[in-house]
């Protein structure tokens, strides 16, 4: 009886306890897992896409989903959407039974901008704790299982580029599409075959896109983009050998079985391989564009400028495409609007660019490595950029083949370098701006007389076998006639007059070893590859721009502006403003007596006689400038060595209807004619935009 009685306290104390632990685990189920914290945790990681923990978390009622569907369901939704930066906010809770209801509001970010809604969320007390019980609904509120989320957009228009005048640099164009619709193939092998061969393409390429999981037999699949064929172009006069290919390989497209031609608009470049290096091109994204842009508003297909003014003013030129979320029925018909944002087309971006003086300049030089660089000498308007040879930004658009990207790239003329963002030994274009400081710091006289010292000189004997060569004899030998005929050796004797450390500092304060201020990033300038001019030597040959003084085309442009404007630098622009009257980058480079005794030697070198530029004279309009040629050697022993040939000339009236200064480089005119032969080529330049002269 004892025993018995001991036994069922016992038992009963077992019960007790379990009983217990029973109520402390529900205890600390609901302290662990509180209905709003689980949601929280839920929500958290629908940005972080861990659908399989979300998976975990549910308990389904009436719709049975795998975790493979659950997962394809929400991440096409919330991926599609692009949901980012969810914020939760709970508003209440209400018990019933073994159900708990969280009532909340949530606002999300998505493509189409802010997405907010009131929603609520139940969860189940299960052996495993609560659970929340997952339905179409808890992603929007008005979704069910026979809805889809659909996302639209809008594409906004790319800004256009234009020139001062409003001739459209790059801009909205039409192309042709290239498209196969599989099911009327009656070859596919040979069509596509076919087709690699007159489109430049890869057949197996084409064999990829035919096979995506969208098409079908009826579907137009784009396969490549081709130039359009405008029929007034074919019934002009003289019908441009180009034309006539394009519509040759069109007709034999349409040929093909299965093959069809659409219009598209493209981004078109109306100045083509002439402006190329000044605007650029777009191109689509890649995955490195949208990971190095993100929450830019860049999606698959978007388009980034890849160089020159796309890429410069890509932030304005791109604009903002529109967006809206609906959810639609099985039959597609729009049931609720989530989420919309407004296009906002792209700003259109105004240079001042000439684009007639800009082809002028392209023609001329189109075979010749080297670049040209026009602006208003007032102003400080660039009027031109030109870098020869060039490529065709339109390529780019219409796609470029493997073996067409190889080719560009190993042209040894190398048509994508970007000639005027360089430096360049200048040669003689660089003695005014020495001129210029010697008579600003009083190192020199423009009427001393440095006497006739032959074809070579050295200063003396420390110089070993060096000797500073000039090309012409003439007396007296002052500064006007030294501009005139071009002597190496006056220029050899003035940078010493001067001084290295005269020299260097007015360098420093014409801008040399730093950034132009200009919207495009321009190489720097500079007087040495140290810091400093070594030796005397050195100094010597950096008077007539030898040595290791090299100078960018812009720069140098620039400096010459001083030549008209009493001495101040004036500062190059390429954004338009109407109205623009100049403003000063470098305020009294040069003293204004100086640059006017300067100027009666540029004028004598082109309308002189004698004068190294007289090929670029007119009886109509006075122009001045100056010549140079650079020796590129190897060594003093090297008679192989390149030429580099530089012409700088300018209108000297203010008055003139359209003042210019120009300077052009060609990088190897050994044989052809030095300096002179660019001299010639900008001679027709500015018959071309001034008009001739009738000489």
């Amino acid at each position: 009886m004892k025993k018995t009685a001991k036994g069922l306290v016992f038992l009963v104390m077992i019960v007790a306890f379990i009983l217990a632990g029973a109520g402390y685990v529900a205890y600390e189920r609901l302290i662990r897992e509180k209905p709003e914290e689980l949601l929280a945790e839920y929500m958290g990681c629908i940005e972080k896409q861990e659908y399989k923990t979300m998976y975990s978390m549910i308990v389904q009622d009436v719709r049975k989903l795998s975790e493979q569907e659950f997962t394809e369901r929400n991440s096409k939704i919330y991926e599609g959407i692009e949901a980012r930066n969810l914020k939760l906010e709970v508003t209440g809770t209400k018990t019933e039974k073994k159900e708990v209801t969280v009532s909340y509001r949530m606002s999300l970010d998505t493509v189409a901008g802010e997405a907010e809604f009131k929603n609520r969320a139940v969860f189940r007390d299960t052996e495993d704790g609560y659970k929340l019980v997952w339905s179409d609904k808890l992603i929007f509120p008005g979704l069910t299982d026979s809805n889809k989320i659909r996302v639209t957009s809008v594409p906004a228009k790319r800004g256009q580029i234009l020139d001062r005048n409003g001739v459209v640099l790059a801009g909205r164009g039409t192309a042709t599409s290239v498209g196969v619709v599989p099911g009327k193939l009656e070859n596919k092998e040979e069509a596509l075959r076919r087709l690699a061969e007159l489109l430049g393409g890869d057949a197996k390429e084409m064999e990829k896109q035919l096979s995506a999981g969208w098409v079908k037999e009826d579907s137009f699949v784009p396969i490549a983009t081709i130039p359009k064929v405008d029929e007034l172009d074919l019934m002009a006069m003289e019908v441009t050998e180009e034309a006539v290919q394009n519509q040759a390989i069109q007709d034999q497209l349409l040929a093909i079985p299965g093959v069809m031609l659409s219009d598209t608009e493209v981004r078109s470049y109306n100045l083509g391989a002439a402006a190329s290096h000044l605007t650029g091109y777009v191109q689509e994204v890649t995955a490195e564009d949208l990971e190095e842009h993100p929450d830019e508003g860049y999606t698959a297909g978007s388009v980034i400028g890849r160089s020159g003014m796309e890429a410069l003013f890509e932030k304005e030129l791109r604009g903002k495409d529109g967006y809206q979320i609906d959810i639609v029925s099985e039959e597609g018909v729009e049931e609720e609007v989530l989420a919309v944002s407004l296009k906002e087309d792209g700003e259109d971006i105004r240079l001042t660019i000439d684009s007639s003086l800009q082809s002028l300049l392209y023609e001329q030089f189109k075979e010749d490595p080297g670049c040209s660089v026009a602006m208003n000498p007032y102003t400080g308007e660039v009027l031109a950029l030109v870098s020869t040879p060039a490529f065709d930004s339109n390529d780019f658009i219409m796609g470029m083949s493997n073996e067409q990207w190889t080719a560009l790239n190993e042209d040894e003329r190398q048509p994508m370098y970007n000639r005027f963002r360089q430096v360049w030994c200048p040669g003689s274009s660089f003695k005014p701006i020495v001129a210029a400081i010697g008579l600003s710091t009083g190192a020199l006289d423009p009427e001393e007389d440095f006497g006739n010292a032959g074809l070579s000189w050295q200063k003396d004997e420390s110089w070993g076998s060096y000797y500073v060569t000039t090309l012409h004899a003439y007396e007296p030998v002052i500064l006007k006639n030294a501009l005139i005929y071009s002597d190496n050796i006056y220029f050899a004797k003035t940078a010493l007059k001067i001084g290295a450390d005269v020299l260097t500092d007015a360098l420093d304060g014409l801008g040399f070893n730093q950034e132009i201020p200009f919207e495009i990033s321009m190489s720097k300038s500079q007087y040495s590859n140290t810091e400093k001019i070594e030796t005397e030597v050195q100094l010597a040959d950096s008077g007539y721009g030898q040595g290791q003084v090299l100078v960018n085309p812009l720069h140098l442009a620039s400096l010459y502006t001083a030549f008209l404007n009493e001495g101040n630098v004036i500062k190059p622009v390429l954004k338009f403003q109407e109205g623009s009257a100049g403003e000063a980058w470098l305020t009294q480079a040069f003293q204004a007596d100086a640059v006017n005794q300067v100027m009666e030697g540029l004028i004598g070198v082109v309308n002189d006689p004698n004068g190294t530029g007289y090929a670029a004279h007119r009886g109509d309009i006075t122009l001045a400038g100056k010549t140079g040629t650079a020796e590129l050697k190897d060594s003093t022993e090297d008679t192989d060595g390149t030429e580099i040939g530089w012409f700088s000339v300018f209108t000297t009236d203010p008055a003139n209807e359209k003042p210019v200064l120009i300077v052009s480089m060609v990088e190897n005119v050994k044989g052809i004619g030095g300096s002179g032969y660019v001299a010639g080529k900008d001679k027709a330049v500015l018959d071309g935009y001034l008009g001739s002269d009738g000489q």
